[in-house]
């Protein structure tokens, strides 16, 4: 497991944009998937976006897809969330997940399948 740190929440307007850090400290994420989910009050937790580092291939939610690009940067062994076209259905607590593996797509969706987590970072969206 590594340990994730999440930077990048905070408020913003309908329509604006945000973009969200996810670091580990330790480990390298070469070879994990490494993905974030969201989960809003009193609703389960949300699949949102994933990357499979060592072939960069990236998924979305399609609820996300087109308004938000997840990426990576391997020299500072972090990924990232850019939310543009933000609503305020996606306030919400985000949090960052890696498991040292590369996931097949079916795989990606389930929280259950991730084994390191970082605190979280909160999302409003809000006039």
């Amino acid at each position: 497991q590594e340990h994730l740190v999440e930077s990048g929440g905070g408020l913003v307007q309908p329509g604006g944009s945000l973009r969200l850090s996810c670091a580990a400290s330790g480990d390298t994420f070469s070879g994990s998937t490494t993905a974030w989910f969201r989960q809003a009050p009193g609703k389960e937790r949300e699949f949102v976006a994933a990357i499979r580092w060592n072939e960069n291939s990236k998924h979305y939610s399609d609820s996300v897809r087109g308004r938000f690009t997840i990426s990576r940067d391997r020299v500072k062994n972090t990924h990232y969330l850019q939310m543009d076209r933000l609503k305020p259905e996606d306030t919400a607590v985000y949090h960052c997940a890696a498991v040292k593996s590369r996931l097949i797509v079916s795989r990606l969706w389930s929280g259950e399948n991730y084994d390191s987590w970082g605190q979280g970072t909160q999302v409003t969206v809000s006039s």
